[in-house]
């Protein structure tokens, strides 16, 4: 009787249930795993993208008013972040394959809901589901990682491989995206979910061992709705002040969720077992590897706001050609971030971190020193350099995450990383698109003779400018397109100047915070 009894608590020593399976798979066992929970990665991360090329269809078969469309837009990514801590550590209270699936069965019902919902409203409604299931997912994947790989140099592989999934991810967007719109309805984009995760449910349960915290504790309520309270405002203020600039609409919003922010750190640390436990931070590799992510991919997303708009508006690509120009910098940062896995072994992250995020420097340099002058084979080869850099970093920084935290935790560890990927996103916009819009309202220069509308909308976007262009005669249009163009590309320079300088920060961050991780 001894041996079972030993077996199982040597189980729970690592955060993992008794599971008897688990102990019968073998290295190809976890292999097999990781390739099912590559599934919900690959879903999010297409599931980013392929929306905004939607955005016209569903506009013309809704009707919504702009603000009913920025609900529909915005509304996933702030459910999503306000509940990643409160998703990660109920997985590890329940357990991470049970939240897993949960979530998986939840989306994909909504996902199917929301492809042949007739109303903007019930868009709306269906987003909103969509950030309450989608946030089981993530937090889930890469804790259910860290019980799964229990050999460092494995487990670093593996998050290699977990990493790259966004970026294939991302690569596959706006190509499935163009091709669906194509041939199909809206509705299709939401679709999508279906063949991934019905594998998911079928193979999980059999492929991936359950996971929790052996002392898990209560779960404390007034501690879900702190945090709750001070996420969706800080995301939502950010949002605010992307779009509208610094007023009273985008700035109250934020202080109140800092407010809210510091009663829920005081409520963790009172509490014998927290919702989050604030002492991870007090480990210099997690808190680093933290704030690694989050300044690198602020500065990522914002290169892909600008890049997006420039190869579309400016070189006037179309969607599907403008997507390729960003297939080689995604193929990058996949090569690299399994390439660093070997080198990762024998180099300290504070050397590997600061190295692969100066690559990433130089990609941002070549775009400021263009001062926005810049065509497509520039882009691609600076969006190359750029991918290498974080491929690199963001694979051992996911993996000193997960890694520093103990396994019992990884659920918490985990969405905080997820987190920070979800403020970087809003930052990135937030930060250069202000910059790019402002640098943008202050240089164009509109021509006589247009309607007070007319003047608000191409002095506002290089979009609505190209829009307002297609209703001139032949010589204003293009005399309004060349003055847009160029006003938007003294944006494009400055805000690839702040993408230099976000990068050299978190190459900073990364050679001091983890000079003793190893």
């Amino acid at each position: 009787m001894s041996t079972p009894t030993t077996e199982i608590d040597l189980r729970h020593t690592r955060g993992l249930t008794a599971d008897p399976g688990a102990t019968r798979r073998g290295s190809a066992g976890r292999w097999w795993a990781l390739a099912v929970l590559m599934m919900p990665v690959l879903l999010v991360s297409i599931d980013n993208t392929v929306l905004n090329f939607a955005l016209p269809a569903i506009s013309e078969a809704t009707q919504p008013s702009g603000t009913q469309l920025l609900w529909m837009v915005d509304i996933y990514p702030l459910v999503l972040a306000g509940l990643l801590v409160s998703m990660g550590s109920l997985g590890d209270r329940i357990g991470r394959r049970k939240l897993l699936l949960i979530g998986s069965a939840g989306f994909g019902v909504v996902s199917v809901v929301a492809a042949f919902t007739p109303s903007i409203e019930g868009l709306i409604i269906a987003r909103a589901a969509l950030g309450f299931f989608g946030a089981m997912l993530m937090p889930s994947t890469l804790s259910l990682l860290r019980s799964i790989f229990t050999d460092r140099d494995e487990r670093r592989l593996a998050i290699a491989v977990w990493a790259t999934g966004f970026a294939v991810g991302s690569a596959l967007g706006p190509i499935v995206g163009g091709v669906l719109l194509e041939h199909f309805a809206w509705g299709s984009v939401f679709l999508i979910a279906v063949p991934l995760l019905l594998p998911l449910l079928v193979c999980a349960p059999l492929l991936v061992p359950e996971s929790r915290d052996p002392h898990p504790g209560r779960i404390d309520p007034l501690s879900i709705a702190l945090s709750l309270v001070t996420m969706l405002p800080i995301v939502y203020g950010i949002k605010a002040v992307a779009e509208n600039g610094l007023s009273l609409v985008g700035l109250a919003p934020v202080v109140a969720g800092l407010v809210f922010g510091v009663l829920f750190v005081r409520r963790q640390k009172r509490l014998t077992t927290p919702l989050l436990d604030m002492t991870l931070f007090r480990r210099g590799a997690f808190s680093g590897a933290v704030g690694v992510n989050l300044l690198s991919v602020t500065a990522l997303v914002g290169c892909l706001f600008f890049i997006s708009q420039h190869l579309q508006l400016v070189l006037g690509m179309s969607p599907l050609n403008a997507g390729l120009v960003l297939v080689p910098g995604l193929g990058a940062m996949i090569v690299a971030g399994l390439l660093v896995v070997p080198v990762a072994r024998r180099v300290r992250p504070s050397i590997v971190v600061p190295l692969a995020l100066t690559v990433s420097a130089s990609g941002f340099a070549l775009i400021a020193l263009s001062g926005g002058q810049i065509d497509a084979g520039g882009l691609a080869l600076a969006f190359v350099l750029l991918g290498v850099g974080i491929g690199a970093a963001e694979t051992v920084s996911n993996e000193l995450i997960v890694a520093s935290a103990p396994a019992e935790k990884a659920g918490a560890a985990s969405a905080v990383s997820e987190t920070a990927y979800e403020l970087g996103a809003v930052l990135g916009t937030a930060i250069l698109g202000t910059i790019l819009t402002a640098s943008y309202r202050s240089n164009v220069i509109l021509p006589d003779g247009l309607t007070a509308a007319q003047q608000h909308s191409a002095g506002e976007t290089l979009g609505g400018a190209v829009t307002v262009a297609s209703q001139l005669p032949t010589d204003a249009a293009a005399q309004l397109l060349d003055s847009a163009r160029h006003a938007f590309d003294s944006g494009v320079g400055v805000s690839a100047w702040i993408g230099v300088g976000l990068v050299v920060s978190a190459a900073l961050v990364g050679a001091i915070a983890l000079r003793r991780a190893r």
